[in-house]
């Protein structure tokens, strides 16, 4: 993963790169415009105060089969929600960014009744204090799990749920601020957290916590010698990288990069969360949405793949949505 690892970093940083280039000439109207009409006419990140807002988005599909000769499902429905809250703070030399991110889906068919199709929440926190231009120094959180029961199909086994895993980062470092649409934060100091809140995950080993060890007898028991874990700790470097810029007009790319090498266990396998959401704009209350996530976690076993093979993989989950959405935003010179 080391080798794709600097494939996939060279692939964002040359995106961004490329979308600076292209958008830099077709927004700088806009940009000027925007700072004229500011009340003190000051760019974006010098207003102090708070500024918060949320994004909403819910798409909804259905289907529905009667005397087909083709076959397929009688009936299927099914529905995802998309939410993002924020709150931000600046103050002379100081900026507090915050941010809340969900995710939930579900689809329910004939053959295969009800199963969710997307299951998430992102929490983070960054302050920071500029002693350059565009640099800051300060600290960053982040907690990342999910809200339902995860399922292995067909034998609706549970393999995760709420905090079953969690994953909670708490960084010191610096922030490179370009713009309010692009920032990088580089920490030399994490320390990152794997939560199994669930002890039958944990004596299995599940996302790399400690499994439990067992004695085995000849007529059939087993007897504990050590207790599962239900926390992993690491601690490491981190990077992320956050990306959120108009691709056209109404068509916006919002993505986000985060990468950890955990210093007391194999620094060499880089831990890798990659997101980013399309928004296509079609009127002011229809949009259509498009998401992906690319996780690898060298900890984490993925329970079989077809070749029967237990271990390590890269995940990767896409939604297209088409639905309804509403934005609504508070700054301080509205």
């Amino acid at each position: 993963m080391k080798w794709g690892f600097w494939g996939m970093m060279g692939c964002f940083l040359f995106a961004v790169s490329t979308a600076y280039a292209q958008q830099d000439i077709l927004h700088l109207k806009k940009d000027i415009d925007y700072f004229e009409k500011s009340k003190i006419g000051q760019p974006l990140d010098t207003l102090e105060g708070w500024r918060y807002g949320t994004i909403a988005n819910l798409s909804l599909s259905q289907g529905s089969l009667q005397n087909w000769a083709a076959g397929g499902d009688p009936f299927s429905i099914s529905i995802n929600a998309m939410g993002n809250l924020y709150a931000n703070y600046r103050k002379g030399n100081s900026r507090w960014d915050n941010g809340f991110t969900l995710a939930y889906g579900v689809q329910k068919t004939t053959s295969t009744g009800m199963r969710k199709t997307d299951d998430n929440f992102d929490l983070s926190s960054k302050y920071g204090y500029r002693f350059s231009p565009n640099w800051y120094a300060g600290a960053m959180f982040d907690l990342r799990s999910q809200f339902a029961n995860g399922y292995l199909y067909p034998e609706d086994s549970v393999i995760s749920h709420a905090f079953a895993p969690a994953y909670a980062l708490l960084a010191l470092g610096f922030n490179f601020q370009h713009s309010e649409r692009f920032s990088l934060f580089l920490s030399p100091m994490t320390s990152r957290l794997t939560i199994v809140a669930d002890r039958r995950l944990a004596n299995l080993g599940a996302y790399g916590v400690d499994s439990a060890i067992y004695a085995y007898h000849d007529d059939g028991t087993r007897t504990l010698i050590r207790k599962s874990k239900l926390a992993s700790y690491q601690m490491g470097a981190y990077l992320s990288a956050r990306l959120d810029r108009p691709v056209m007009e109404n068509v916006n790319w919002a993505t986000r990069l985060d990468l950890f090498s955990n210093y007391l266990k194999n620094p060499q396998n880089i831990k890798v969360y990659w997101t980013s959401l399309i928004s296509m704009k079609v009127n002011r209350l229809i949009s259509v949405t498009l998401s992906t996530e690319l996780i690898y976690d060298d900890d984490v076993r993925i329970w079989q793949n077809k070749d029967g093979v237990y271990g390590p993989r890269t995940q990767f989950k896409e939604i297209l949505g088409i639905g309804f959405s509403y934005t609504f935003a508070r700054h301080p010179d509205s």
